[in-house]
């Protein structure tokens, strides 16, 4: 009779410590893009305002946010650098967000990425990020100038490299944020004066306060829905 005893405890005791480490255990999500998601990772930066509404938000699991932008990124440099700055970490969950320098240095340095090509790589990070179980949101490229009217320079390339990514994520079955149909929607409210700039950005590409947590609010409202 002890002995039975004994075992049952011991059973409860180890449903106990299963039920404390489950519910200690931190969902790892690395955001991987360039300079928007390198200065994400600063203070005031998206990531940053998304750590503070996960903090805010009593009903969520604990998240360790992982920020691995680098400035000048296109997605091929994304690829290159996939094993060690994001496979190596085992993440739950990896953000994509990509594609402004591989548009803006095309047509500004003649080093961008042709759309072919950004379609390949893309897809390719993909499979191996799906290759190691990481659960995978992408996004879309927001803007180079927010003019509302698309007479930004660079408005015709960056749809259809939004159009690429848009399709993938129905091709694989991932969570999109559409930063791209989000921004443009904004400036038809937001943007009376047509501006080329200071209404989300600094510089008509990299965020400003605002655009940090509008940012933020996007990838929050899916990332909180993955489980």
């Amino acid at each position: 009779m002890g002995a039975k005893i004994f075992f049952v405890a011991l059973f409860i005791v180890a449903l106990v410590l299963m039920s404390y480490t489950k519910a200690g255990k931190k969902k790892k999500i690395v955001f991987f893009g360039d300079s928007i998601t390198e200065l994400g990772a600063k203070r005031g930066g998206y990531i940053t305002q998304i750590d503070s509404m996960i903090k805010a938000d009593v009903n969520n699991s604990s998240y360790d946010l992982i920020g691995a932008g680098i400035s000048g990124n296109k997605v091929y440099d994304l690829y290159l650098r996939l094993e060690e700055d994001v496979l190596a970490k085992s993440p739950d969950i990896t953000v994509v967000y990509i594609g402004v320098n591989d548009v803006w240095h095309k047509a500004k340095r003649g080093t961008g990425t042709d759309i072919d090509k950004f379609e390949s790589f893309y897809r390719a990070i993909i499979r191996k990020l799906l290759a190691i179980n990481s659960k995978i949101v992408i996004c879309t490229p927001a803007v180079i100038g927010e003019k509302k009217d698309c007479t930004n320079e660079q408005d015709g390339d960056l749809n259809k490299y939004s159009n690429v990514i848009r399709k993938l994520s129905a091709e694989y079955s991932l969570p999109l944020v559409d930063l791209r149909k989000l921004f443009m929607d904004y400036y038809m409210e937001h943007n009376p004066d047509n501006k080329e700039k200071e209404i989300l950005t600094v510089d008509g590409v990299h965020l400003n306060a605002t655009g940090n947590v509008f940012v933020a609010e996007a990838m929050w409202n899916v990332l909180k829905q993955i489980k």
